[in-house]
């Protein structure tokens, strides 16, 4: 018998925990650590931000679900892992001893590195369900006496959707309570241009995105690295394709929202062979740790170097179709090995997403997603509002019931059906 701890509740972490109770063995035992009792639907966080949802709307229990399905369950979280002992430490002071270690934890958000950033701070974020509600707290207040808007991503962020997406989706917003004359709004990244996305852009994203910003009276900063935040003003150095500084900005804001760079979590940062100098985990073809072969990686939380050296560094994203793939690999080769056989899985690393604007939205499909590549396209409508919608709840479906069907290899299919688009890789 094998005990599989999974660390991390999120997209990748509950996936995995339920692929793994079909690939591995009968009597093989799964064990899903989460810093959280509860399952959040990230995409969905700018919803919350302007309460189309509540928290209530996207969470599940996952001390509830998990033993419904033979999946035992801990939210202590990990204060240490110890890779040489086979070990993790747990957060109430226990530990548990594993034969297999998946880590699916996403990242640590780093609002540290720039002065005034964050919840805490400055800015709201829409990277957790807790800050997401937060930043509702705060929007309706803003509401109320309305004002500048900075919003973006700044310097080391690998997840550009979501800013796209909490622009549109408050321009939305603000339209529809008919407060949108009142508000200047401006788009702040460390993309080289807008619809880059960490990515190198995706069919015409640069063209779609900008059009729609235009169309939405958001001006926008590219190259940008944001200095420091203040109360009501946020610093920002542009700079130039040789990446010198070119200009500097003190962009006044009444509510503000940035999405940070990530890094891995503490539990694992410092640990030799198992995670790079941010705390990401290293992990090969088949998804497996170099050093620690019972350690694998999957979701935000691994390391995949940058696409190319940008004038302001950015992340590479890792969306949810990939995820998904990777836990699949995942899963398969834990279950080859628990059998006395080698890894054989490879994830196939392409890119679908969605980001919804709140009365329309882009979707595009990368494969792979980094170029070269065979398929590169983008779309627009209203059609992919209609389809995030159907994804929400169709993922919360899926983790309520257990299901290892394919979320993102379906949904594809379904979202292309919605819009009538003939799939781009026919």
């Amino acid at each position: 018998m094998s005990h599989i701890v999974v660390l991390g509740g999120g997209i990748g972490g509950v996936s995995c925990a339920y692929e793994l109770k079909q690939a591995a063995r009968k009597e093989d035992r799964v064990t899903l650590v989460s810093d959280k009792p509860l399952f959040q639907f990230t995409p969905s966080n700018p919803w919350v931000a302007v309460k189309w949802r509540s928290k209530s709307d996207i969470t599940i229990d996952l001390a509830t679900v998990m033993p419904k399905h033979g999946i035992a369950f801990s939210a202590a979280g990990a204060a240490r892992v110890h890779p040489e002992e086979n070990r993790v430490e747990l957060g109430d002071g226990s530990s548990l001893t594993y034969d297999y270690l998946v880590v699916a934890t996403g990242p640590e958000l780093a609002f540290d590195e720039i002065e005034g950033l964050g919840p805490e701070r400055n800015t709201q974020s829409v990277c957790d369900v807790d800050h997401a509600t937060l930043a509702n707290e705060r929007w309706e207040a803003f509401c109320k006496d309305p004002g500048p808007i900075v919003v973006g991503a700044v310097q080391g962020a690998s997840c550009f959707g979501p800013a796209y997406e909490f622009a549109m989706i408050m321009d939305t917003d603000l339209r529809r309570r008919r407060i949108r004359d009142k508000v200047p709004m401006t788009f702040v990244t460390a993309e080289p241009y807008v619809g880059h996305l960490g990515v190198g852009g995706v069919g015409d994203t640069k063209g779609v995105l900008e059009s729609e910003m235009r169309q939405r009276h958001i001006k926008w900063v590219t190259n940008a690295k944001v200095d420091k935040v203040e109360a009501e003003a946020m610093h920002v150095t542009e700079f130039d394709e040789d990446g010198k500084p070119r200009k500097t900005h003190a962009l006044p804001f009444k509510y503000s929202a940035m999405i940070p760079a990530f890094r891995g979590i503490a539990a694992l940062r410092g640990l030799e062979g198992l995670v790079n100098p941010r705390g990401f985990i290293l992990v090969d073809k088949h998804q497996r740790n170099p050093k620690y072969r019972n350690v694998f990686g999957v979701g935000v939380c691994i390391a995949i170097p940058p696409l190319e050296q940008t004038p302001v560094p950015v992340g590479v994203p890792k969306t949810g179709y990939m995820i998904e793939s990777m836990v699949t690999a995942t899963a398969l080769n834990i279950g080859q090995l628990v059998r006395g056989q080698e890894p054989s899985h490879e994830a196939t690393w392409n890119a679908i997403c969605l980001a919804d604007f709140g009365d329309s939205g882009v979707a595009f499909v990368a494969m792979p997603q980094n170029p070269p590549r065979n398929v590169n396209w983008a779309s627009s409508g209203r059609w992919v509002h209609v389809a995030k919608v159907a994804f929400e709840k169709y993922f919360l479906h899926k983790v309520r019931a257990g299901t290892t069907e394919p979320y993102y290899e379906k949904a594809v299919m379904r979202f292309l059906a919605i819009g009538k688009i003939k799939h781009p890789a026919a």
